[in-house]
């Protein structure tokens, strides 16, 4: 299908410039742009693509547990435990 659009000559200047430095032509990079950014926006979100495994690993919180308090000394410049 055939789309028509307008480009400044800045923006003319930078497709040819750009397609030339990748050696095709600046349809295929036209085309490749838009696909590429459409995918970006209807990407979903990390959330749902993490979802099998968020909760999957039990445990006791080890080191981790006492983190909070550790940066907490750390943002306040004490250095005793």
């Amino acid at each position: 299908m055939a789309k028509s659009v307008r480009f400044n000559h800045e923006l003319e200047s930078l497709l040819e410039e750009a397609a030339q430095a990748l050696g095709v032509s600046q349809s295929t990079l036209i085309r490749e742009a838009i696909a590429e950014k459409c995918r970006e926006v209807l990407r979903p979100p990390l959330s749902q693509s993490l979802a099998p495994f968020i909760g999957r690993i039990k445990s006791k919180g080890g080191r981790a547990r006492n983190s909070g308090a550790a940066f907490k000394r750390v943002l306040l410049g004490k250095n005793s435990k």
